[in-house]
Parts: C-alpha cells; sequence; structure tokens
C-alpha cells in the first residue's frame, strides 16, 4: 500500500454544484482526470472522501470493506445530520441485507414485472389520455413522470390510492442532503412512519394480495422480520420504488426533448428503445453521489489509502461519464454500446427494482413517443430548474406543449 494519502489535496465541500439542469457539476472532469479520491466535507460538518473513476467507483460499490452498515454505529462519519432508518437495506450489509432483501426480491423478477407489464401500459395510457385532454402546456412531471411510478409501487405494495398524495414530501425527509433542515425533516420522517404503522395494523385486519401483506406475513407467521425492519422496508420500497423512477423519467423526457427528433425517433423504430432506456440512465444519474459507506479498514484506492473509519462517496454520475469506460461520454448517443452503466448500483446493493423501473421507463417513453411525437419544451430550456439539496436528480418542472 502507499503512503500517499488523498488528505494532502484540497477538501473541496460536498455536494458538488451544478451549473444547470442539463449538467453535472463539472468539478467531476478535472476529478476524474487529476483527483480520482476526492477528499470532500459533508453538510454534517464530516469529513471523507469522493471516487469518480468507474473502475474505482465499481469497486466501492461492491467491495465488502465499504460498509453500509457502519455508517450507522456510533460516532461514524455521516453524510447528513439526519441518518437513514437503522434496519433497513440501506444500512445493512450481508448476511443480514441478503435475509432483507431475499424477501422482496421475487416480487421484483423479470418475469414478475412481465405481469405487471399489461397494468403499467394501463396506468400510463391512463395519465396521457388525461394529458391529451387537458391540451397543452402542462407540467409532464405532474402529468406523467411523478405519478405513474407512485401508482406502480403503490399498487405493489397495497396501498390505497386515497393515501398518495403526501408521498412527495414524505420522500424528501429521507432524500434530503440539505433541502431540509433538521427539525423538518424529522417531522416529515415521523409523520411517514406513523402512517407506515396505521397501513400495516390495517394490513393485519385485513390481508390482501401485494407485497405489504407478505411481509407481515413474513413478520408475524414465520418471524422473519422484527417490527422495526418491517416499517423501515416498507419506507425503503415506497421511497425507492417511486422517487428513483419519478426522477430520472422526468430527467429521462427532458434529454429526449434538448435533442431535437430523439422522441419522434422512438415512435419510428421501437425496437430502438432499450438501449435508448440505457443511454438515458447513464446519462441522467439518479444522483450525483451514491449511498453514503464506511471502510471497515485502510483501503488502496488509485494510488490513494483511505483509512479504516472514513466516510466515502461512490459518485456514479461521475462513473457513467468517464471517458476511460464511455467515448465521447457527455453526449446522449442512443445507439450506445460501450457497456454497463451504474446508474443502479454493482454488487450487493444492486438496486432491487431495477427490472421495474427499466419497464415504466421504457413503457412510459414509449407511450409518450407514441401519442405525442411533436412534444416540446413549453419554456427555455435554461428556465427547467433541479430541485436542489436532494441526493437524487429531481427537476422541479417540466413544461412541455405539442
Amino acid at each position: 500500500m502507499t503512503d500517499r494519502a488523498p488528505a494532502a489535496a484540497p477538501v473541496r465541500d460536498y455536494p458538488f454544484t451544478r451549473p444547470s439542469a442539463s449538467e453535472v457539476p463539472p468539478v467531476y472532469v478535472e476529478l476524474t482526470e487529476r483527483e480520482p479520491v476526492c477528499p470532500a466535507r459533508f453538510p454534517s460538518g464530516d469529513e471523507g472522501y469522493v471516487v469518480s473513476r468507474y473502475e474505482d467507483v465499481r469497486t466501492v460499490l461492491g467491495d465488502p470493506r465499504f460498509s453500509r452498515a457502519a455508517t450507522v454505529a456510533p460516532g461514524a462519519p455521516r453524510l447528513t445530520t439526519v441518518a437513514f432508518e437503522q434496519g433497513g437495506l440501506f444500512t445493512m450489509d450481508p448476511p443480514e441485507h441478503t435475509r432483507l432483501r431475499s424477501l422482496v426480491a421475487l416480487e421484483f423478477t423479470p418475469r414478475r414485472v412481465a405481469a405487471l407489464t399489461p397494468r403499467i401500459a394501463e396506468l400510463a395510457g391512463g395519465l396521457l389520455d388525461a394529458m391529451a385532454r387537458h391540451g397543452g402546456p402542462v407540467d409532464v412531471l405532474e402529468a406523467l413522470a411523478q405519478p405513474l411510478p407512485v401508482a406502480v409501487i403503490c399498487e405493489l405494495l397495497g396501498v390505497p390510492p386515497a393515501d398518495r398524495a403526501d408521498f412527495r414530501d414524505w420522500s424528501e425527509a429521507v432524500l434530503s442532503i440539505t433541502a431540509l433542515d433538521r427539525e423538518e425533516a424529522l417531522a416529515r420522517r415521523a409523520a411517514l412512519l406513523e402512517y407506515l404503522g396505521s397501513l400495516v395494523a390495517a394490513k393485519r385486519a385485513e390481508p390482501g394480495d401485494d407485497l405489504l401483506s407478505a411481509l407481515i406475513a413474513a413478520r408475524d407467521e414465520r418471524g422473519r422480520l422484527a417490527e422495526r425492519e418491517l416499517l423501515t422496508m416498507v419506507l425503503t420500497l415506497l421511497v425507492a420504488g417511486y422517487e428513483t423512477t419519478a426522477s430520472v423519467l422526468g430527467t429521462a423526457v427532458f434529454t429526449l426533448l434538448r435533442h431535437p427528433g430523439a422522441l419522434a425517433a422512438l415512435r419510428s423504430a421501437p425496437d430502438q428503445l432499450d438501449a435508448t432506456v440505457e443511454e438515458l440512465l447513464r446519462i441522467n444519474p439518479i444522483g450525483d453521489g451514491g449511498p453514503l459507506r464506511v471502510t471497515l479498514e485502510d483501503v488502496e484506492l488509485a494510488g490513494c489509502r483511505i483509512p479504516a473509519g472514513s466516510a466515502v462517496i461512490a459518485a456514479v454520475c461521475a462513473a457513467n461519464r468517464d471517458p476511460a469506460r464511455f467515448p465521447d461520454p457527455a453526449a446522449y448517443r442512443p445507439d450506445r454500446r460501450d457497456g454497463a452503466h451504474l446508474a443502479f448500483g454493482h454488487g450487493p446493493h444492486f438496486c432491487l427494482g431495477a427490472p421495474l423501473a427499466r419497464a415504466e421507463l421504457r413503457i412510459a417513453l414509449g407511450a409518450l413517443a407514441d401519442r405525442f411525437p411533436g412534444l416540446r419544451l413549453a419554456v427555455p430550456e435554461d428556465r427547467v430548474r433541479m430541485r436542489s439539496g436532494l441526493m437524487l436528480n429531481r427537476l422541479e418542472a417540466l413544461p412541455v406543449t405539442w
């Protein structure tokens, strides 16, 4: 192991600044080229490192020396002043993580997702019907990108339609870096957990044919879940299943509209839809970084020594634009065949809902192209803003017309 530690470099404040909704933080180009392990100061006040090259990010995501469970240990460095809920997939390592993940993995297999496809298409069609009746201009986030994923994950879990209105505010409390102050974030989390507790009680009284009822049975009949694990699991599935897909669907539409003819091309060549979705995932990261990890021992990475107990962010945003992995990395190229992106992570924490997210993106974008091939932005590109201070990249609004 080398004696060169990354701490010799200047400490940068994280998260890094985005110049606009269509650009990733430009500092990542510099870091990827010259400072692949960058010392950083997080909003919590703690310091750690941001890793930016593709192969190094892949290592952080997959190497057990970079722990999720250690992030909630007493005294561990944190990204924000409000930590993730303990007892959930985000804060566990194998084998505990494997045990919990196996309880829901069967709901997200390609076969199960294929069975959901007609219902996803029906939901998307209904939303686009309403959009057409309304007429332009319309915010496509409110019309499609947000209601479709929340409807899908809520139907999967068995959440009543009337209870879905508050999910965006609640999920911000889980995903906030600097968007909310500590008191507001804690208050919203408490409201979400209170709601989930009441929902679990209702499902216990009247079980249904849904994932939440199955998880409750795993808790009550087979003892495979603690009560806190059950609540945290449902919270994780709701937030991750809704927010990630809603955010990337919005930024994907924005990307297509910034490239004239890109949406119409999907209508004329639907066989290119899968490849287009993968390129949109690569170029539109769900978040600029990834969930925090803490090193369990000294680790050498990119010729630098990261000490044990260090906080590390794997910058998927930068990895997916690493020129060593993706030629012409900043360009949107739907015909790209350069290899696997890391939008859904890598290793034990690879996104459980990736097949479902891909299906929703494919169905929504295909239906949008078919119904509105002339869709265009209703405002200048530079007036589209990204919601700041969240762990993911959510647009504030995306006005369109046709």
